[in-house]
């Protein structure tokens, strides 16, 4: 198997492992009365089931996205820039008026 699928997969499976704990959490804690609209409810399955599922797709995608940008080599040769010193001229510039400013009106 290709290490990117299988770095795929370990993400997803990472990522709907945090969702599950995240569920957990957030009824355990009853957050905002979650715990008792979802056991109160004759359909509270299906509202544990979809916060599972969306909340699994962002961390998979999230724990995907991080892995993915670990991946990324170390520029070679030298960083940081140079050491000279920035010396800043001002540059003096011409300006004329083009007729008149309006100004605020006063009734």
């Amino acid at each position: 198997m290709p290490k990117l699928i299988k770095l795929y997969i370990t993400s997803v499976a990472f990522g709907f492992g945090l969702s599950a704990a995240f569920l957990v959490l957030l009824l355990w804690q009853d957050i905002a009365g979650i715990r008792h609209l979802i056991f109160s409810s004759d359909l509270g399955y299906v509202a544990a089931a979809m916060m599972f599922v969306m909340n699994g797709v962002v961390f998979a995608g999230v724990q995907f996205a991080i892995a993915v940008m670990r991946l990324a080599e170390d520029p070679e040769g030298p960083s940081g820039g140079t050491r000279a010193p920035v010396t800043l001229r001002p540059i003096p510039v011409e300006v004329t008026a083009k007729g008149k400013v309006a100004g605020p009106q006063r009734p």
